[in-house]
């Protein structure tokens, strides 16, 4: 389980990375475009979000 864990938050690491090292100028964009959303809007992107990685984390450990 913690094997699976670490491999999850490894993967989350190298494509936050990846997104910093090779478009840091579009990250700039994007941050400035998440300014326009109002707040309401992005904590429910960001509920939709958890549900969604939930569920999908849920399926994948049901798949074992």
């Amino acid at each position: 389980m913690w094997i699976a864990i670490l491999m999850g938050l490894g993967m989350v690491l190298v494509i936050e990375g990846l997104v910093f090292a090779l478009a840091p100028s579009r990250l700039e964009d994007l941050l400035k475009a998440l300014t326009a959303i109002p707040p309401e809007t992005r904590r429910m992107i960001g509920f939709a979000a958890v549900a969604m990685g939930a569920v999908l984390t849920s399926w994948a450990l049901s798949l074992n």
